[in-house]
């Protein structure tokens, strides 16, 4: 072979390959960090970029990936990329033993959204991203939660999530991170705490049945005591109403005999004016006639005589009687 055609032939098989390490490709949301000579030079979007082999050279960054095998198992790689996925990424934790501040011992499982906003800081201000997100998420998470009871560990997931986020959020920015959300998945107590938690739930909702039992027994009372009081109220006013209809009957009925006395009065006044009547022979008949009533009224046991002379007094008020019609 000619020198002139074998170097030719190196020149090309040169080119292609610089060509071909020269030529990058980077996908959607993803980018390269690009080193000239071990420094930083430039940072790769989407698309086609091309570099100058042997002396542009994509940094290297260590990632995580979790997958899960045939039998369920999660299983965690690392292993180094040189590109940078700038799409929200989750990091499921696996469960970890914390303290309560009353000293008792649970399992938390958690999850954290995050997201690389600044891909430089990402790969110069921190040797290993997700090795430092998940010992810093761990350690936050043992903090908050050594500062609550079980009680409250139980019933502020939202506050937990809450704290953590900000406390994540505040630390990872220095690395071009931001944490979006963090959710606690799962809180296992022990099998003795979790025993003695059932029971004290059963003897409150046995205090909680026995209060409403109690409540509705003394509710029922002065309900029952209520319609005694209104029943008595009815009654009352009842007696009321027909005392003051027996008080209005009996007035209306003396003041009706009393119009009827004073115009008998009137009438035999005018008799007397007249000279028709005795005065005197009209009042001895009606104070015998009272009397007489008197004595017919007593004690039924006794025989009563009427004197003889009562014939007269009688017929002295049959006269009166005929006046009376007169004036009529």
């Amino acid at each position: 072979m000619e020198p002139a055609l074998f170097i030719v032939i190196m020149i090309a098989l040169l080119v292609l390959v610089l060509a071909i390490k020269g030529l990058i490709i980077v996908k959607q949301a993803e980018v390269v960090i690009v080193e000239r000579l071990g420094k930083y030079h430039s940072t790769l979007t989407s698309g086609v970029n091309i570099i100058w082999p042997f002396i542009d050279r994509p940094r290297k960054i260590n990632w995580r990936y979790v997958k899960t095998d045939v039998n369920g198992r999660t299983i965690v790689i690392q292993r180094e990329v040189d590109r940078i996925d700038l799409r929200e990424t989750v990091y499921d934790f696996p469960r970890q033993n914390v303290i309560t501040r009353d000293n008792v011992g649970i399992e938390i499982n958690a999850l954290l959204y995050f997201q690389i906003t600044d891909p430089i800081k990402a790969v110069y201000e921190i040797s290993n991203l997700p090795d430092a997100i998940e010992k810093l998420t761990q350690t936050t998470l043992r903090n908050i939660i050594g500062e609550l009871d079980l009680d409250e560990t139980l019933v502020s997931r939202d506050t937990i999530n809450r704290k953590l986020r900000m406390i994540l959020d505040e630390a990872t920015d220095k690395w071009g991170v931001r944490i979006n959300r963090v959710e606690l998945q799962d809180i296992s107590p022990p099998e003795d705490v979790r025993a003695a938690m059932e029971k004290q739930m059963k003897a409150e909702r046995d205090r909680r049945a026995t209060i409403l039992e109690a409540e509705g027994r003394k509710k029922a009372a002065i309900l029952e005591a209520e319609g005694v009081k209104e029943a008595a109220i009815r009654k009352a006013e009842g007696e009321k109403q027909a005392q003051i209809l027996r008080a209005e009957g009996q007035a209306q009925a003396i003041e009706r005999v009393a119009t009827a006395e004073k115009e008998a009065i009137l009438r035999v006044a005018e008799a007397v004016r007249q000279g028709k009547a005795d005065p005197t022979q009209y009042l001895i008949s009606v104070k015998y006639i009272e009397a007489l009533k008197d004595i017919v009224s007593g004690d039924r046991s006794k025989v009563v005589f009427m004197p003889y002379e009562a014939t007269g007094v009688l017929s002295a008020v049959g006269a009166v009687k005929e006046i009376l019609k007169e004036q009529a």
